[in-house]
């Protein structure tokens, strides 16, 4: 089990996922990290499992793909991290989210439908490199987090919050290593 960084968006986490498989063999990809709900059900402190990653980043032209790819997790992860969640009786949510280049998004009036009416749960900012990445390698990849903050309701959390509370995502991803 290794543990590392990989800093932030998809260029970044596009190079270590890469030499993580590549340079170092790895097989078994767990990224684990914080998001915003986008969902009014999805509150502060629960985890978000990605099953599936949409995304409004341009990292998937990169692969040169004649269409749109569909960034997916590995099944066989997903099965055992709701598993241990289910043991542990955790409070979780399985679905599609929005992995986006943006961390600010300046005020705009709806003028059509938005991440939020197509059941986006959360947002976050590296899985869709992390996915197709893996993908391409053959490899499995999953990617799960603790909400922090709720882009519905605008409740955040503390930094000392995030340091000490957000335990259950790390339980879960330890018993899948």
């Amino acid at each position: 089990v290794s543990v590392m960084a990989t800093g932030m968006g998809c260029p970044s986490m596009g190079i270590y996922s890469y030499e993580l498989i590549h340079g170092y063999g790895c097989k078994n990809l767990i990224r684990i990290g914080t998001c915003g709900a986008m969902q009014p059900h999805v509150k502060i402190r629960d985890v978000v499992m990605a099953m599936g990653v949409s995304t409004n980043s341009n990292y998937l032209n990169c692969f040169g793909l004649e269409g749109s790819y569909s960034c997916i997790c590995s099944f066989d992860l997903l099965k055992k991290a709701v598993d241990v969640a289910d043991k542990f009786g955790m409070k979780y949510h399985v679905g599609n989210i929005l992995c986006s280049d943006n961390f600010y998004y300046p005020e705009k009036p709806k003028t059509g439908l938005d991440w939020t009416d197509m059941g986006i749960l959360a947002c976050e900012m590296e899985s869709a490199a992390l996915y197709s990445n893996a993908a391409h390698a053959g490899v499995n990849a999953f990617s799960m987090f603790t909400v922090s903050d709720s882009l519905v309701t605008g409740e955040v959390t503390t930094a000392e919050e995030r340091q000490t509370s957000f335990t259950d995502m790390m339980k879960i991803a330890l018993e899948l290593a």
